[in-house]
């Protein structure tokens, strides 16, 4: 995966090696096309190899907080970086007489040599990382090896052993499909406002082009910085009333986004609001991911991936309608997209954050587990399945005490 990122993503950020000005559009995208499908899957494979990591290393659900909060913190110190960068480049761009305040061809090496900066710093971490973190892998369908902390009796003795579920078997359940709507939403909430606060900055608000790179970069330290809180708040509400919380601070944003017609430095306000709700909604839903797995981190990879499948067909065609529905579809911008992206930004953090909530209490209702797969098992165990009953068990356990 990491392979894949590192070869592709600088063709992305470049310019067409032989496109001329008269080149027609659809022969750029057939040349973008390929770069863009192998950066997806590279970037997907990582993403989803790392997010297993979390149930693998830790059992304990406040240790799967931290350790999301912990990613999720290092990914936020990755956006700064790459914003910060932007900002420096754009300020010493600006300096230039020649230079003007708005997006435009002449930011191509810009973004240029951002994209060959972040391709390096990136392989120099993901080498480090995979130096550094070593995997302790044990056959499938085994269970690890105690440690020098674990009790000689432990209670899961005292009911039949359970097969491990397989991806055919989450698919029956309906706490699968419970975390994926959520999670969809989360990933919607998050991607959308990150793809068009830019277009609603320069196009809606009229602000100069250097705050794309500030206004985000105060949106990541405000994440950053609420994800240090994750741990202790999950532990005194909970993950549910975490995740509404944060929910609520998305919605602040909505509400002063929609009242607020101009805004000028109190953006940064607003800034602070969505990025402290994102990382909150985020790091939550991802913890509830981990909780879904619970011990069945052999098939973690594939719940983690289908999620993502979710989030990525979702936010795909929520992009298409936005920009089926663009009131200037020959133009960049015209006056009519100036009330088109206010809105957009509106939608996709207040409306989609009332889906989530509706989701949300379908969790509070039936609560995040294991079922179908649970009732089966104990109908087997009842009938009399090789897998053993309770009492036998039991009876086992006294026979091996005695002797």
């Amino acid at each position: 995966g990491t392979t894949c990122v590192l070869v592709s993503f600088p063709f992305i950020f470049n310019p067409c090696l032989s496109c001329k000005e008269n080149t027609p559009q659809w022969a750029a995208f057939i040349y973008y096309l390929p770069f863009i499908v192998i950066f997806q899957f590279g970037w997907a494979a990582t993403q989803i190899s790392h997010l297993s990591l979390i149930p693998e290393l830790v059992t304990s659900d406040h240790e799967k907080v931290e350790l999301t909060a912990f990613r999720y913190a290092f990914t936020v110190m990755a956006n700064i970086t790459v914003y910060g960068l932007a900002w420096l480049l754009l300020n010493f761009q600006v300096d230039q007489p020649d230079r003007t305040e708005h997006l435009g061809i002449q930011d191509v090496p810009i973004f240029r040599n951002l994209s060959l900066i972040v391709v390096v710093l990136g392989a120099v971490f993901s080498l480090i990382f995979h130096l550094g973190t070593k995997e302790k892998p044990y056959p499938p369908g085994s269970l690890p090896q105690p440690e020098e902390s674990t009790p000689l009796l432990q209670k899961e003795l005292m009911s039949p052993p359970r097969p491990l579920l397989i991806w055919k078997d989450w698919l029956l359940e309906p706490a699968f499909y419970q975390v994926a709507v959520l999670y969809m939403s989360t990933r919607l909430i998050v991607n959308l406002s990150q793809t068009y606060i830019a277009m609603y900055l320069t196009n809606s608000l009229l602000l100069p082009k250097k705050y794309i790179a500030t206004i985000p970069l105060v949106m990541y330290i405000s994440g950053f910085l609420s994800s240090f809180l994750m741990k202790p708040v999950n532990k005194w509400i909970g993950r549910n009333l975490t995740y509404f919380v944060g929910i609520l601070v998305i919605l602040a944003f909505a509400s002063w986004v929609t009242l607020a017609g101009q805004m000028g430095a109190e953006i940064y306000g607003a800034a602070v609001l969505l990025g402290a709700g994102s990382a909150t909604i985020l790091v939550t839903s991802l913890s509830m991911t981990a909780d879904l797995i619970g011990t069945n981190t052999h098939s973690g990879a594939f719940v983690y991936g289908a999620m993502s499948f979710t989030d990525k067909m979702a936010n795909g065609l929520a992009v298409m309608v936005i920009q089926n529905l663009h009131p200037c579809p020959t133009e960049l911008c015209c006056p009519a997209c100036i009330s088109f992206y206010h809105w957009v930004m509106v939608l996709v953090t207040g409306g989609i954050a009332i889906a989530a909530i509706a989701s949300l209490c379908c969790i509070m209702v039936w609560p995040i587990r294991v079922r179908y797969h649970a009732v089966c098992l104990q109908g087997l165990s009842g009938a009399g399945t090789p897998y053993g009953g309770t009492e036998s068990m039991e009876e086992r356990i006294r026979s091996g005490t005695l002797n």
